[in-house]
């Protein structure tokens, strides 16, 4: 039945933020976007283009006016985490890369399509009736909210790590292309073998 409506906005903004913080794949993608784009206030801004473009999409599909099977976004959204390995790699031999130089455009571009996943996982759940437009925008805020933190998390353990290193070895720095890459080439093999 309806329930009151902050109610539904605390509980939606809940599950945005467990959801991105629980989502290992959404999660290397804002990583790999953490790590090629430095500036501060330009990092937020291609957060803030992520959020925004699979905002759009995961309404979109929620409230069926765009449908897409399930099994190929996540293939190609494991195909983006991939993308921005081989940016980070090619960043760490000094060849900046499409998300170096338009880092907002590649967010918003991929964002569109992880909003789609993110649907798939909202539809679990579902949405109340009464409340479709407030939960869907509660559930975002909480994905954006979860995003900042994950990324002021990163941002601190390389401050940290900064610290406490000074002159790290030039392996570390190309060390987490080489993590998200394999990662991401094994999703997405396992999940292109699932369209069967």
């Amino acid at each position: 039945g309806p329930r009151p409506l902050p109610d539904v906005a605390t509980e939606y903004f809940v599950l945005g933020v467990e959801h991105i913080l629980l989502g290992a794949d959404h999660l290397l993608f804002v990583l790999g976007l953490t790590l090629i784009v430095r500036a501060p206030l330009l990092l937020v801004k291609t957060i803030t283009a992520f959020t925004v473009a699979h905002s759009v999409t995961l309404g979109l599909a929620t409230l069926g006016l765009v449908r897409l099977p399930s099994a190929p976004v996540e293939a190609v959204i494991a195909l983006s985490i991939l993308f921005l390995a081989s940016e980070l790699a090619r960043q760490g031999r000094g060849a900046p890369g499409l998300t170096e130089r338009a880092p907002w455009l590649v967010a918003f571009a991929f964002g569109l399509l992880h909003g789609f996943g993110f649907a798939g996982a909202l539809a679990e759940v579902g949405l109340p009736q009464s409340a479709i437009p407030l939960a869907l925008l509660t559930f975002n805020l909480g994905v954006e909210a979860g995003q900042l933190v994950f990324v002021a998390a990163v941002i601190g353990t390389m401050a940290a790590a900064q610290r406490l290193v000074t002159a790290p070895p030039r392996w570390i720095r190309q060390a987490p292309a080489y993590v998200i890459g394999p990662l991401a080439a094994f999703w997405l093999i396992e999940r292109v073998a699932a369209f069967t």
